[in-house]
């Protein structure tokens, strides 16, 4: 949904604002924060990965299954871990893939249709 004029100049205000009370902190806002989480997990996926390995061949070498059973599982795990947070990752200036997805698609969800109500109640208010 839109933002109406009045609804934009507020927030075009708002940044103003924060730009000329914290200029730090204002940049450190303006960076992609789903990026960079979805970056973070795929790298800890990886290091998880590594020490899965070293499970697995502690387990080889001490000749305890348990220990690479444990092994293989989190590598197993890190995996899957690293494969889901690479695809969700958005590329530099693109929208994250809920974002593209709500425009697709036509029907609307539960959360869309309240902020809807809400709006319209608002609206009504204000006449």
């Amino acid at each position: 949904m839109p933002l109406s004029e009045h609804e934009q100049r507020m927030l075009e205000q708002m940044e103003r604002a924060l730009y000329a009370e914290d200029p730090k902190f204002a940049s450190a806002l303006e960076g992609n924060g789903l990026r960079t989480y979805t970056r973070r997990r795929v790298y800890q996926a990886v290091a998880g990965f590594l020490i899965g390995i070293a499970l697995l061949m502690t387990g080889m070498v001490m000749q305890q299954i348990w220990v690479s059973v444990v092994g293989f599982l989190v590598m197993l795990g890190c995996a899957v871990l690293a494969v889901t947070g690479w695809r969700k990752a958005p590329k530099p200036g693109e929208q994250p893939q809920g974002a593209a997805r709500r425009q697709a698609r036509p029907k609307r969800s539960v959360m869309d249709r309240i902020e809807q109500r809400w709006q319209r109640r608002r609206d009504e208010q204000g006449r």
